[in-house]
């Protein structure tokens, strides 16, 4: 637990105010956030006397100095180490001083001083509060395509194409696999290959309630402690299909879509030679068709699962490419995005960014955090300096059906032939064709 004079970040000063408003005792509230007493107890009472502006920190060194008792050959050692290793911390810096001959018979500093000190030179690193997305409860199973499970399969060699990555998309109810997009040539889909898949499998099976994702970074924001939606995860919500993340370190809550890779290898790929790299999507399709249609499954009595499940062959919401910008609910999105809220460090240029958008705010807001809300009714980010009381309003960027659509906004759904070399966009327009009118382009 941390002393009464440990320094906090602005986030840990909001979170205290938020649990003490909650009714949390100050005790409770300590042993929660690792923090003494005594230092929950005097940034509740700022709270209580000044509101938010209590809680910016107090910045410049005290008058007597950090470490003022110190030696000066101390305090620069402190100094350098910090800066040749930024992630040395407090107890490290504090176990290297009193390794350090030079300091022998010297009274070593506390760890809350080191970090006052360190503070006091500007040297502590960026901190960000820890805030997650929300997301719906895992539904019941009750019916078919209340919620389909996707991922994609490690990067393997298919003999006559060479590197593939296939992405399998599937309803654990039915058992139904909706989909497989092969991403040829390529280690690790994107986000357009998500897409791809998605769609096809919109275009035969309908939009399904739901979506139960990984972390990949393809879904998920993780490079940030309070992450931002990715344009896969607002696209999807645009359409009315909700987002649910499985726990982070536990692929089993994926069992099915996990036995359905091994499963869809084995049926397609292994002891496969493919002669021409345009003959894998097709070979593909056939077999999920032949899964789908009339492979017997054992967990479904030896019945295949559209045989089990006649139902599963359409969710009963109907998709279609050439109208997804219709289906397109930004509403839905506004909605989503109202109740979280974001920290984010401000750069000495004052910038930030926000998923893979960025966003500038002025250098009068250099170097410090700001908290990020979205305005639902004015559809703007609202960023709010440290002491709340300062705020500026910004234009989302991302949000917009042209954006969300990604590749899909650049297709002209006509009856054309696209002139050659066909590009690997123009190759999968021309699957998004093939499924819509059941020809080959």
């Amino acid at each position: 637990m941390g002393h009464g004079n440990s320094s906090t970040t602005l986030q840990q000063r909001l979170e205290i105010w938020e649990r003490a408003q909650q009714g949390e005792p100050d005790s409770q509230i300590a042993v929660a956030m690792q923090l003494s007493p005594m230092t929950v107890r005097k940034w509740r009472r700022c709270a209580q006397r000044h509101g938010r502006s209590g809680l910016a920190s107090r910045r410049g060194r005290p008058a007597t100095g950090a470490l003022s008792q110190a030696s000066p050959e101390l305090r620069q050692a402190i100094r350098e180490w910090r800066t040749a290793h930024p992630g040395w911390g407090p107890d490290t810096l504090r176990v290297e001083c009193q390794m350090d001959p030079r300091f022998q018979g010297e009274a070593i500093p506390s760890r809350s001083r080191v970090a006052a000190f360190l503070k006091a030179e500007n040297l502590v690193r960026p901190y960000e509060r820890h805030t997650d997305l929300q997301q719906p409860p895992m539904p019941q199973s009750l019916a078919p395509h209340l919620e389909w499970e996707m991922d994609a399969q490690g990067v393997r060699q298919v003999t006559g194409v060479g590197k593939v990555s296939i992405i399998n998309i599937g309803d654990p109810y039915s058992h139904v696999r909706t989909g497989s997009q092969a991403c040829i040539g390529k280690s690790k889909a994107d986000t357009a290959d998500y897409q791809l898949a998605l769609r096809r499998a919109f275009l035969q099976y309908g939009l399904p309630g739901g979506l139960s994702l990984d972390h990949d970074s393809a879904f998920f924001d993780n490079t940030s402690a309070s992450p931002y939606p990715s344009q896969l995860h607002l696209w999807a919500i645009a359409l009315g299909v909700t987002v649910r993340f499985i726990t982070l370190g536990r692929p089993t809550e994926h069992g099915f879509i996990e036995r359905t890779h091994q499963l869809v290898d084995h049926q397609a790929f292994f002891g496969v030679e493919f002669t021409d790299p345009a003959a894998l999507q097709p070979a593909l399709d056939q077999r999920v068709d032949f899964l789908n249609r009339d492979y017997p499954s054992r967990s479904l009595a030896r019945q295949a699962p559209l045989i089990a499940y006649p139902t599963a062959s359409h969710s009963g919401r109907s998709y279609r490419p050439d109208r997804e910008a219709d289906l397109l609910d930004l509403q839905r999105v506004y909605d989503y995005l109202a109740p979280h809220r974001w920290f984010r460090q401000v750069t000495a240029q004052g910038q930030f960014t926000l998923g893979t958008q960025r966003y500038g705010l002025g250098k009068a807001w250099a170097n410090q955090t700001v908290e990020i809300h979205f305005d639902p009714q004015a559809h703007e980010f609202v960023c709010y300096a440290e002491d709340g009381q300062r705020f500026q309003r910004l234009t989302p960027q991302g949000l917009t059906q042209p954006a969300l659509m990604g590749e899909l906004r650049m297709v002209q759904f006509a009856p054309y032939q696209y002139a050659f070399p066909w590009t690997p966009e123009v190759c999968r327009f021309n699957l998004l064709h093939a499924e819509m009118t059941g020809a080959i382009l």
